[in-house]
């Protein structure tokens, strides 16, 4: 009879799935070195890496801050704060990304634009300062803000279950020693809540570097964009496609394999912590 499905877990199966992705990236970077055409196709591709990189770091950066403002909004004292975090939470998490970023970079900045020069019409008029236009909003940070305000409101979640899971006791004995709000959250909750949220949040990172690849749909140069461009003025789809998808996993594996490894780092510190307080 088959072992039930559970049987099988924790058991540190060799990572014969590695052997075969390592293989066929070594296979592909020999193409990329021996064949023009391969070479031609990665050296197009690779210029749209790097705004690849600073889309997803900057946006990653900014969403990582504002889910934590938002996390900290839901579980506070004050019902306004909570019942605005939940709004947009909810709303937020209901709007696919690719909407999102339409939503953003075609009502949100032509609105934005309309609502600064209103504010700052006596400026304008003086002289001061230009009126702003439209075209003056970077297509590059239309779709940083949409990746910011799309992925917030699932970093918030992350953030909100690392702070929850928290033991209470100890936010109690925080509490009788003195500890401000503030100084409990700095110095108790957030520090261990951290172990709890980095493997998630890692994956939100990766899930990011992937939908980065939206923001080709306004015409910004990143590796995807690039691809494009290519492959519709060669009609080498197939050699085209496979670079794209070649640089994307080299990064998602990548990163993927490092925090695997951080993860059984900080288990294994975790762990040698127990024994020594046991001891």
């Amino acid at each position: 009879m088959a072992p039930p499905p559970s049987s099988t877990a924790g058991k540190g199966d060799f990572p014969w799935w590695l052997v075969v992705a390592a293989t066929i990236a070594v296979f592909l970077a020999v193409q990329i070195a021996i064949n023009d055409l391969y070479s031609q196709i990665f050296t197009v591709v690779s210029r749209g890496v790097w705004i690849t990189i600073f889309v997803t770091l900057v946006g990653f950066v900014l969403a990582t801050l504002f889910g934590l403002l938002l996390a900290v909004m839901g579980l506070s004292n004050s019902l306004a704060l909570r019942q605005t975090a939940r709004f947009y939470v909810e709303i937020i998490r209901g709007i696919p990304i690719l909407v999102l970023l339409f939503y953003i970079a075609f009502v949100g900045a032509p609105g934005f634009v309309i609502a600064w020069n209103a504010l700052m019409s006596p400026l304008i008029e003086a002289g001061v300062i230009g009126e702003l236009l439209v075209r003056d909003v970077s297509l590059l940070w239309r779709a940083i803000i949409a990746l910011t305000i799309g992925y917030s409101a699932f970093i918030s979640e992350v953030f909100r279950a690392g702070i929850l899971a928290v033991d209470q006791g100890q936010i109690e004995a925080a509490k009788a020693l003195g500890l401000t709000r503030l100084q409990r959250f700095r110095l108790i909750v957030l520090p261990q809540a951290i172990r709890t949220i980095l493997p998630p949040l890692g994956n939100d990172f990766i899930a990011m570097i992937k939908d980065s690849s939206l923001v080709s749909v306004l015409g910004v140069a990143d590796l995807t964009q690039m691809g494009k461009v290519y492959a519709s003025g060669s009609f080498r789809f197939f050699e085209t496609y496979s670079i794209v998808a070649y640089v994307y996993l080299l990064l998602t594996v990548g990163l993927s394999l490092g925090l695997r490894a951080l993860e059984r780092r900080l288990r294994n510190a975790e762990a040698e912590r127990g024994a020594g307080e046991r001891r």
